[in-house]
């Protein structure tokens, strides 16, 4: 006998199939859709792979243990359904709990019922059942100072199409995408786009975790599948033993629906800002300037500090950022650890920096790398080896760093040492938060598989980061990794402010900055703004522009510009302050599809309920116009304005933007 449990959140709706096999998530689509046929793929909900219960594949799916899985029940309470499976065989129990926020946010959690033991090497986050794979997948690459790279494929070009009948089998292919080591969007990133090509509907996703993850694709009997997860062995050599007294939750991934990519795109922002953890700090939304990109580059003194403080102050900053070096009296990056002051650096201590900071009314803020240890620290000897990642007993180091296991109560307690200290003792509002050394596969510390101890260590540090902020409500803290090679939803849920990328040519930032919006909440992403004196005044303008449509986070030596450029500084905070009040209502869409790293023309917009924000650049020298297929309305130069030199008018296609400079230039509109 099957029943079928459809279950409908405001903006989402689900179909799961409960028969006499396993349970199967058959069908998701957005509430607005219209219903329509449903489908009936043959994919389980759950799939589990444990030693002893393997399956002879690459794939994640057609586990035995998964398609062994019975449903026993279901409970709906508040925003929340639970679905308990078990294996009577083994005494596995599998619960799938799904929670309504603007899309559904999923996870699995795994038990014994009984005496026995079993060792999972593979847990899916979500499977999904797919009418079909004739769809369009949209998915991103990620790397230092070139991120946020997005492209388009048929999933037919990569998982084969051959004869199904009762005596063919399917295809035993996959498309797999796998980010391994504790950088979670160091290679790709953990956000897709799924857009079938016979109807209407598109599905988007995104994996919620600040290390390793998986996600595949494949074709089944009777459609498809989508399976979402963590860690996995074969992946990333992690297992655990699972026992009546040692259950396992996996990580958390979202799930949204749309008709097009624009739509799921807002979909997953609606999303974002749900599931986000937000305090009242949170909502003030301060214009940071930071002493790195095209500045100090990590020398920072008090001679170069105290003019640029004035500047910044001048400009109309709110918070200043002292990033790198601060601390260290030669080489910055081996000797990380004890963050304690420079005292070559600050002649007459940091305390003489931080009062001029606070004396020209902005907040006073830091660099600093919590996780790592220089091994030229004295702090590496002080602390046990307990408190470092190992593997075998031995740290783990990289690049002349060890790597802190947040586990670990020493390290625990040297960090919230630090962090106390520096809050009380300067009155730190603000730290960058910034992670540039890899861990590997993980640490085997306490019998674990690699794998286990790097998420036991992952899950450590968000609950590190929770414990701060509820010891200084008023500290605001950026996410950082060597720009975004850690831009995930475990860490934005909880923090601040996310930089996007470590770019100094204005040029190559503007397809970054643009595709920003797929991955991180407009509200959250800290686009530099970085004008360099003596540049042409188009390039001066194309350096603010990219931080306009975000949050603008300024660089550049402005205690060297001219009046002229100053006056363009100023002008471009006053833009952006009056996009930041509209910031947390808005959502991305792209009029000329999701940006290319090489394409000549990008734009994006900004959308709300009475006004969008347009930004369009340009990135080739001599006239040029592009249309843009928008609905009519009034349209308005945002950011520069009083100048001429690029035009705009309104046709049956949409608005024709004609550029009419000798070099690439960029511009933000307001439209009503």
């Amino acid at each position: 006998m099957t029943n079928v449990l459809h279950w409908t959140t405001p903006d989402l709706a689900l179909t799961f199939v409960l028969d006499d096999g396993p349970v199967r998530l058959t069908a998701v689509r957005a509430a607005s859709q219209p219903a329509g046929a449903e489908p009936d793929p043959s994919q389980p909900l759950v799939e589990v792979r444990a030693v002893g219960h393997g399956h002879s594949s690459n794939r994640q799916a057609g586990t035995v243990l998964g398609g062994r899985l019975r449903y026993t029940g279901h409970e709906e309470t508040g925003n929340t359904l639970r679905i308990v499976q078990e294996d009577e065989a083994t005494g596995l129990r599998i619960t799938s709990v799904f929670e309504a926020f603007a899309g559904v946010r999923a996870w699995t959690e795994a038990s014994m019922i009984g005496p026995g033991s079993l060792e999972l090497t593979s847990l899916s986050s979500l499977v999904v059942g797919l009418p079909s794979v004739d769809a369009d997948l949209y998915s991103a690459v990620n790397s230092w100072m070139a991120e946020n790279r997005w492209s388009k494929r048929a999933l037919r070009d990569v998982l084969a199409d051959i004869v199904r009948d009762p005596h063919h089998h399917v295809a035993n292919s996959r498309y797999a995408v796998t980010s391994t080591n504790s950088w979670s969007t160091g290679e790709v990133l953990p956000v897709g786009v799924l857009v079938d090509r016979r109807t209407p509907n598109a599905l988007g996703w995104q994996i919620e975790h600040n290390g390793p993850w998986h996600y595949e694709f494949g074709a089944t009997a009777r459609g498809g599948y989508l399976f979402l997860s963590g860690p996995t062995d074969l992946e990333h050599q992690w297992s655990f033993e699972l026992t009546a007294d040692n259950s396992f939750t996996t990580v958390p991934v979202s799930l949204v629906a749309g008709t097009d990519v624009d739509s799921v795109f807002a979909a997953l922002t609606r999303q974002r800002r749900a599931i986000r953890t937000r305090r009242p700090i949170d909502d003030r939304m301060p214009v940071v300037f930071n002493d790195y990109m095209n500045t100090l580059q990590g020398d920072p003194t008090t001679e170069k500090l105290l003019p640029l403080i004035d500047a910044a102050a001048d400009a109309g900053a709110d918070y200043f950022c002292i990033d790198a070096g601060w601390y260290a009296e030669g080489d910055w990056w081996t000797t990380v650890g004890a963050w304690q002051p420079s005292a070559t650096r600050f002649p007459n201590g940091l305390a003489e920096v931080i009062h001029r900071i606070h004396r020209r009314r902005m907040v006073p803020g830091l660099w600093l790398e919590p996780e790592v240890i220089g091994v030229r620290s004295p702090i590496a000897a002080e602390l046990p080896d307990d408190a470092f990642l190992t593997r075998r007993g031995r740290r783990i180091a990289e690049k002349g760093r060890y790597l802190l296991d947040l586990r670990n109560a020493a390290a625990r307690k040297h960090l919230d040492a630090t962090i106390d200290r520096l809050v009380d003792e300067f009155g730190i509002g603000f730290f960058k938060f910034d992670n540039n050394t890899m861990t590997g596969p993980g640490t085997d510390k306490g019998g674990t598989s690699l794998g286990q101890g790097l998420l036991e260590h992952n899950r450590a540090l968000l609950d590190w980061l929770d414990a701060i902020q509820a010891r200084h409500p008023d500290l605001l803290i950026e996410n950082c990794a060597s720009g975004a090679m850690r831009m995930d939803y475990a860490m934005l849920s909880r923090l601040h402010l996310q930089s996007t990328s470590d770019q100094e040519h204005p040029l190559l930032y503007a397809p970054i900055v643009a595709a920003a919006p797929a991955v991180v909440l407009p509200e959250q992403a800290g686009h530099w703004a970085y004008p360099i004196t003596g540049t042409s005044r188009e390039e001066f303008i194309l350096a603010l522009v990219n931080g306009i449509p975000g949050r603008l986070y300024l660089s550049g030596h402005l205690n060297k510009m001219t009046p002229a450029e100053l006056e363009l500084v100023r002008s471009a905070l006053t833009a952006h302050r009056a996009v930041l009040a509209e910031l947390p209502s808005l959502v991305p869409a792209w009029p000329l599809g999701l940006p290319g790293w090489t394409d000549e023309w990008i734009a994006l917009a900004l959308n709300g309920p009475g006004v969008s924000y347009l930004t369009v650049w340009h990135r080739a020298p001599g006239p040029s116009t592009v249309t843009l297929p928008i609905p009519r309305g009034r349209i308005a130069p945002h950011f520069p304005t009083g100048l001429d030199n690029w035009t705009y008018e309104w046709s049956d296609d949409g608005l024709v933007v004609t550029a009419n400079t000798a070099e690439p230039s960029a511009r933000v509109l307001r439209l009503e």
